[in-house]
């Protein structure tokens, strides 16, 4: 049986084919060229690790896990506009490399094919599968609009951050793991199961991410340090520190992120020392440990036959041994990617 990285190897075949089978009009090429860029195709993989816990057949995954990179593809094309980022994945974004209607042309097509994916099932799992579809891709609009909203608003609570990225990000991972039970025909106690772990991971990884931004090592993760501090991006730690801190201090970092005036070394430095001195970076990491728990506790509720038990103990074991926050790379910042780099290290453990 194949391992996991042998799952990769697989996806990144079909996806192959996929694009070269798509025709030479060019609203195609941003799609192809997107698709081509560095990806470790994170949610695919999920899709083809849930439905392997109950079906020996790899490849019955596939179109489900293409249909979930394609939409995940797809809201970053749009991200990339509203942001006005320069670079996706090390190149040029879409929006600059053709225009911003080249982008979001190519971007709607994109997401009408991963829609074109459910297709390859029968009506009554097709149907489940774009009941998720449909609620998942309202929600990461409702993300995405609490997001923009939320960079004109001072005062905002720690639990509209968490409902903001659990709508922007987690629900992806959520559905992408849940895709792949619901192409199984599985119950719904597991399916429930299923989606929880993601969503548990997606919310750890996010955070885990803010925290990387600013107490990562430059080096490791590959881009400079403070970026969400220069960017004005109130990210969990902001809103941690919120909390946590007297009105004194509490003025002095909204000081901090309104001035435009300061240089930015010493506004990330000035930052970094607010939230040391207030054990922010502590708080944080704790985020992470009780979202990754929450996800280790969710795989117990999923019920497999006994001889595929062993795929479960060791993603839980993988998991509860892949939270080392300093060392991460921005590269290995979804937790469940960790998940995937251990488990590649076992020799006995195959699906």
């Amino acid at each position: 049986m194949e391992g996991f990285k042998d799952h990769t190897n697989l996806f990144n075949s079909y996806i192959d084919n996929f694009i070269n089978d798509l025709n030479d009009n060019s609203v195609y090429e941003p799609i192809k060229y997107f698709l081509k860029l560095p990806s470790k195709r994170v949610r695919p993989i999920l899709t083809m690790i849930s439905s392997r816990l109950y079906n020996d057949d790899t490849d019955y995954a596939l179109s489900a896990a293409l249909a979930n990179e394609l939409f995940h593809n797809f809201t970053l094309i749009h991200d990339d506009i509203m942001d006005s980022s320069k670079i996706r994945r090390g190149n040029e974004t879409v929006h600059l490399k053709w225009n911003v209607n080249q982008a979001i042309l190519s971007g709607d097509a994109m997401q009408i094919l991963a829609y074109k994916c459910l297709e390859n099932y029968e009506a009554k799992i097709q149907k489940k599968l774009i009941e998720i579809f449909n609620d998942t891709a309202l929600k990461i609009c409702e993300g995405q609009q609490l997001d923009l909203e939320f960079e004109k608003e001072n005062e905002l609570k720690f639990s509209d951050y968490i409902q903001m990225i659990k709508y922007k990000t987690a629900v992806l991972l959520g559905s992408s793991l849940k895709m792949g039970g619901i192409i199984n025909d599985v119950n719904e106690t597991d399916l429930e199961s299923l989606y929880d772990v993601g969503l548990n991971l997606g919310l750890a990884f996010q955070i885990q991410d803010d925290y990387l931004d600013l107490f990562g090592d430059q080096n490791l993760i590959g881009k400079k340090i403070g970026g969400d501090i220069i960017k004005r991006k109130k990210t969990v730690m902001y809103h941690v520190f919120k909390e946590i801190s007297n009105e004194g201090d509490s003025l002095t970092l909204d000081q901090l992120y309104n001035d435009s005036n300061s240089d930015d070394g010493s506004k990330i430095q000035k930052v970094f020392e607010l939230f040391k001195n207030a054990n922010v970076d502590v708080k944080t990491k704790d985020l992470v440990k009780n979202y990754s728990t929450k996800a280790i506790n969710s795989l117990e509720n999923i019920n497999i036959e006994n001889d595929k038990n062993l795929i479960l103990k060791k993603i839980k074991n993988a998991l509860s041994n892949s939270i080392n926050y300093d060392s991460l790379s921005i590269k290995q910042k979804e937790i469940y990617l960790k998940i995937l780099t251990h488990m590649q290290q076992f020799q006995t453990h195959q699906l």
